[in-house]
């Protein structure tokens, strides 16, 4: 799937392409999938994307929700092939707002306990660069050191919300409270290890909770 970048960077307002995910890491299995980050300038019409010609579901900017933007679930010559849409400067923004130990987490779908705006820098940090240039950043020791505390803070509001829900009998309540608490508590590990979590895949093992 990696011959795809040429097409992908050829898309208007795109100036670079990475593999991501599993791939990228080394850790996929045969039925992964293909996530590619498209990094534009400016903005990235959908149409765009469309006119490949690859079946699938194409979202504009902004589509799927905060930090994570947008972008398309493709099948391509028979894969599943995911193109994330990053606009660059953005990213850029939090990179340096990363260096100086600065983040926010924002409410998604599909982060239990929350996105840190740093996961787009972990993303240029692991990903494989398949066209154009991009900054590889390190963990920043600023990170490390804030964002654990903000992580902790959140694991003791979940703990404390799952025991009121707990006195009341309130089952789902009390255990979605305690999944945020172990998140956090999770995420504040792998911060302290300078190790990026790019989603919550994995990581209450990888932190040591399992």
């Amino acid at each position: 799937m990696e011959h795809l970048a040429g097409r992908l960077a050829a898309i208007p307002g795109v100036v670079a392409v990475t593999l991501g995910g599993s791939r990228a890491r080394g850790t996929a299995r045969a039925d992964s999938d293909w996530d590619f980050g498209l990094y534009y300038r400016g903005s990235i019409d959908p149409a765009d994307v469309r006119s490949l010609g690859w079946p699938g579901e194409i979202t504009g900017p902004g589509g799927w929700g905060p930090v994570v933007n947008g972008g398309a679930w493709l099948t391509v010559e028979g894969q599943r092939v995911d193109l994330c849409y990053r606009d660059l400067d953005e990213v850029l923004t939090c990179v340096a707002d990363a260096e100086r130990g600065e983040f926010s987490i924002h409410a998604l779908a599909t982060f239990v306990a929350g996105i840190p705006s740093y996961v787009v820098v972990g993303e240029l940090a692991v990903g494989k660069q398949l066209a154009g240039v991009l900054p590889r950043p390190q963990f920043p020791a600023a990170l490390a050191a804030a964002a654990p505390p903000r992580w902790r803070q959140l694991r003791d509001m979940g703990l404390a919300t799952a025991g009121a829900h707990a006195g009341r009998g309130d089952a789902v309540a009390t255990v979605g409270n305690l999944a945020v608490a172990t998140l956090s508590e999770a995420q504040a590990r792998m911060a302290e290890q300078r190790q990026w979590a790019l989603n919550e895949k994995g990581i209450v093992e990888g932190a040591g909770l399992g």
